[in-house]
């Protein structure tokens, strides 16, 4: 039996930052890892998704600059855009993640890891060898999340392991793919089916469609990106279809077939129609890794999201010593925040291991994870870009805020002109009436990825908007679009 001031059941960016934050304070700590070290986001998510992205992007950045346009007439090189990918994800080869994680000081341990009771985890390893460990102080899950297929006729019970499906066998039917096989596919296919309307499907849509591929996006919905404000996923939909992507509102896969390994995929839709792909992707949500990870050994119902407090401590467990950070708490699922959340989670641990109180009374202070509910950024690498933090104005209303939307058109700002010809692009910012603060700020267009960090900045800090006055934008840059919404809203 090991002992151990901290566990940490996950070494994905998350697990990683607690095991950093908590070693950092002097504290010892076991990282367990059963996949790779380094999680979803830099194997099969964000690092391989935006190196897929990247070169479509700047081919297109370039064909809006007269002079740069004429240079840039060929096509994309699928071969070396997917080369470029496999370089980014080190070929998935997580070895320099361990010996990150080991120069820390903590120890990385590769095996399954479940709880088993408090303060309790076992590793078992791939030959079936099995380690007991003990926490003096806190045990942290930062297992993530995987993806959620639908219950759907045709598709394979067993989900997607990056094969093709057969016909016959307790497996039966078409293996989809999910973000893993969307990003780490080798090949392009002809012709590919992405269901979903969300970042994920937008992305990947956007992703193959520039590699080459015939691409379907299928949302069941009246919109893409529907969590954003409504006019975010209108500018994206018309640069999916401007660049070839055939997008379909309001259209539900019913039922899909193969009927062979090999062959193509059918998909039968709800309104009658029918398409033939080669493969078909789903991005239809995420569900949490915790249904194998003996929570039921502390009380808690396997397979749940993890319900927390805002320093990542969850309910319901005698002690207090059970963490639950990133994905697998559903507050904000994006890599970004997860490791926020492990930075307080982290401070957290350390203060209560000393015995020093925390400042759960300071929304903003070290202990607390404030940005989840009031700031949290995002970015969906499409083109065009979409980036906001915080609330949308409909939000905002719902939660019961007097606020005032102020819009302006990105084009007509210089540094925006100058970047691309005939630029197309929006921006909102929400100011809550009672406090004369921003609470949300959203960007669509080409290039607005860079602009989102100044308005979490200023959503995070509250700063006043009599305050943002003196924040001069430099001329000409597209952050001259501050200075367009501040006249906006003085009118």
């Amino acid at each position: 039996m090991d002992d151990f001031d901290v566990i940490v059941v996950g070494a994905g960016p998350v697990g990683e930052n607690v095991a950093d934050r908590v070693r950092a304070a002097g504290l010892s700590v076991a990282l367990v890892e059963n996949e790779r070290a380094g999680g979803e986001c830099s194997y099969w998510a964000c690092m391989p998704s935006k190196a897929l992205l990247r070169p479509p992007a700047a081919l297109a950045e370039a064909r809006a600059v007269a002079g740069a346009r004429e240079a840039a007439g060929g096509r994309l090189d699928a071969g070396a855009v997917l080369a470029r990918r496999d370089s980014f994800v080190a070929h998935w080869d997580d070895a320099g993640q361990v010996r990150w994680v080991e120069s820390t000081g903590a120890e990385f341990l590769r095996g399954h890891g479940r709880l088993d009771g408090p303060r309790r985890v076992t590793v078992e390893d791939a030959h079936g060898g099995r380690r007991t460990l003990t926490a003096r102080h806190a045990v942290a899950v930062c297992t993530g999340t995987r993806a959620k297929l639908p219950d759907l006729p045709g598709l394979a019970r067993a989900g997607s392991d990056g094969g093709r499906g057969g016909t016959t066998g307790p497996d039966a039917g078409v293996r989809p793919w999910t973000n893993r096989e969307g990003t780490s596919a080798s090949r392009v296919p002809d012709a590919l089916a992405v269901v979903g309307g969300g970042p994920v499907a937008v992305e990947l849509a956007s992703a193959w469609q520039a590699l080459g591929s015939s691409v379907s996006l299928l949302v069941r919905g009246t919109g893409v990106l529907d969590r954003m404000e409504p006019f975010v996923g209108e500018y994206v939909t018309e640069g999916l279809r401007g660049a070839g992507v055939d997008v379909r509102l309001g259209t539900e896969a019913a039922e899909v077939a193969r009927t062979a390994p090999d062959g193509p995929v059918t998909v039968r839709l709800r309104d009658g129609g029918e398409l033939r792909v080669d493969e078909i992707l789903f991005a239809t949500g995420r569900q949490p890794r915790t249904d194998d990870i003996g929570l039921d050994t502390v009380g808690l119902p396997p397979g749940d999201w993890l319900e927390v407090d805002d320093s990542c401590r969850v309910g319901g467990v005698r002690g207090g010593w059970l963490y639950g950070v990133g994905d697998v708490n559903h507050r904000a699922l994006l890599t970004h925040q997860g490791k926020y959340q492990a930075r307080i989670a982290g401070a957290a641990i350390a203060a209560r291991a000393a015995g020093v109180p925390l400042l759960e009374s300071d929304r903003w202070g070290a202990h607390a994870a404030t940005a989840d509910h009031d700031a949290v950024p995002q970015v969906v690498f499409c083109h065009p870009e979409a980036a906001s933090v915080g609330r949308t104005a409909a939000q905002a209303e719902a939660a019961g805020l007097r606020v005032r939307a102020v819009d302006q058109d990105l084009g007509a700002v210089a540094g925006a002109s100058l970047f691309g010809d005939d630029y197309r692009g929006r921006a909102r910012m929400v100011v809550d009436e009672d406090r004369q603060v921003l609470v949300g700020v959203t960007f669509v267009g080409p290039g607005v990825s860079e602009l989102l960090h100044a308005a979490s900045v200023a959503v995070a800090a509250e700063v006043p908007v009599e305050r943002l006055w003196h924040a001069v934008p430099a001329y000409p840059t597209m952050s001259e679009v501050w200075l367009k919404l501040l006249e906006g809203y003085r009118g």
